[in-house]
């Protein structure tokens, strides 16, 4: 499993480095076949976060966690990271209908809940427009994200209100 290391508004230390891959080599017992995950440190304000992200078997894990301190962010985000691996296992486990996993849906029993449903389905007409018009128009409706189509790029986008008060924006790749 390789670490890529990388670091927003400050250095990375050698120090704080080794501590990363340590932490997050515990993760590499859980994930079999990982070969890359990438970690961004970043300091804003006052905050340390921390973000990773692992790539696997077609899913995504993702976990971002901020604190006042960066070597508590990542214990934070590798306790958060163990618990999305479980949960993904057991929904592995699941599908397979396999023994090999039921240990580790026994050593987390409240990750074995039933699966949500599909309740409802919404249709509506995209039309062309720029980032700062679906914002208003995100805004207006009181919603957290907004699906466009990009006047610009001609592609369907996301904007989403982040937890930090921000907006986001997923772009499609191909």
């Amino acid at each position: 499993m390789e670490l890529i290391i990388r670091g927003k508004n400050f250095p990375v230390t050698e120090a704080l480095q080794q501590y990363v891959k340590k932490r997050l080599g515990k993760l590499e017992r859980l994930l079999e076949g990982v070969e890359e995950v990438q970690v961004n440190l970043s300091l804003t304000r006052d905050n340390h976060v921390v973000e990773v992200t692992i790539p696997l078997n077609g899913y995504l894990l993702r976990c971002e966690e901020a604190t006042g301190d960066m070597y508590g962010s990542v214990d934070r985000v590798v306790e958060k990271l163990e618990k999305q691996i479980a949960k993904y296992k057991t929904k592995l486990s699941k599908k397979l209908k396999s023994g090999a996993l039921k240990e580790l849906a026994l050593k987390y029993p409240e990750e074995t809940k039933a699966e949500p449903k599909l309740i409802r389905t919404k249709r509506f007409p995209i039309k062309p427009m720029s980032i700062e018009e679906a914002t208003l128009q995100m805004n207006l409706l009181g919603h957290s994200f907004f699906v466009f189509s990009n006047a610009e790029t001609e592609e369907v986008n996301v904007l989403y209100r982040r937890q930090d008060g921000n907006y986001g924006l997923i772009e499609p790749e191909y």
